[in-house]
């Protein structure tokens, strides 16, 4: 399903999935940020040819957020940005596993060139902020001017209970410390969508992020083990752990936090 509105002069084209998964592509002042998903492909096409963009800044490269960028550079001829270490993921068709192909539908590839420190849009400069943890090549974007953040999927919920293998929730928690440097309002997250108070709703998660590092620490020093610490911290398991195959689980979050314990000593 698909749908189409406008928030602050910002259009935010809102698309859900399977088991109400959702995902979102912003237009601002003639620049597109990400793409959505290619199952949605048939669905976005004709929003795509309606209205005019420039550019194309890349949160970061997975699937969900990339999956139309073939289509967009086979039919329109605009650039795109993504953080250097993205461009090779970009290059690469369906490089990831089958159950995110039946979400999100398969990818192929397209060429990207690399983001700079600044983007500028028709009318607007936008600061590139790197916010890694969720993924290496995640960006997030500011505007000084407007006080607006897309914040890719660094917010996404405020009390995260599952992270992929590949996240780290030290670098999340860096990456937020760093956004929260900025004098932001709205924030319009790839799957929460507008947040009216952004920088309250980011200090939230921060808050609910320090004090599960807090209890992961203490069990950590009380000499329980990663899987242990799950338990005692997560007891409930969601549907995606098994779908994944184990890419998404809360014994990530515990594994991660641990690991950066181990590294500080």
């Amino acid at each position: 399903m698909l749908q189409v509105y406008e928030k602050e002069d910002i259009t935010c084209v809102e698309m859900t999935a399977q088991k109400m998964s959702k995902v979102f592509a912003f237009l601002v002042d003639g620049m597109l940020i990400d793409t959505g998903a290619q199952r949605f492909e048939s669905e976005l096409i004709p929003f795509y040819e309606d209205v005019s963009f420039d550019l194309v800044a890349l949160t970061h490269s997975h699937e969900d957020h990339t999956g139309t960028a073939p289509w967009i550079q086979d039919n329109r001829d605009v650039p795109f940005y993504i953080h250097s270490k993205g461009i090779d993921i970009c290059s690469q068709s369906v490089p990831y596993p089958k159950y995110r192909q039946n979400t999100w539908g398969a990818r192929k590839e397209f060429k990207a060139l690399p983001i700079k420190d600044t983007i500028q849009s028709r009318e607007k400069e936008w600061k590139v902020i790197d916010t890694p943890g969720h993924a290496d090549d995640h960006v997030s974007l500011f505007n000084e001017e407007t006080g607006t953040l897309f914040s890719g999927d660094l917010f996404v919920t405020p009390k995260t209970k599952v992270i992929m293998r590949s996240e780290s929730i030290p670098q999340i928690m860096d990456s937020i410390r760093t956004v929260l440097t900025y004098d932001f309002g709205a924030m319009f997250c790839c799957h929460a969508g507008y947040i009216q108070d952004g920088k309250v709703k980011m200090k939230q998660k921060l808050e609910y992020l320090e004090n599960l590092y807090g209890e992961v620490k203490n069990l950590h020093e009380k000499g329980l083990l990663v899987e242990e610490i799950d338990e005692r911290l997560f007891p409930k398991k969601y549907s995606i752990t098994f779908v994944s195959e184990g890419e998404w689980d809360s014994l990530h979050i515990v594994s991660s936090i641990c690991l950066g314990l181990r590294a500080v000593h």
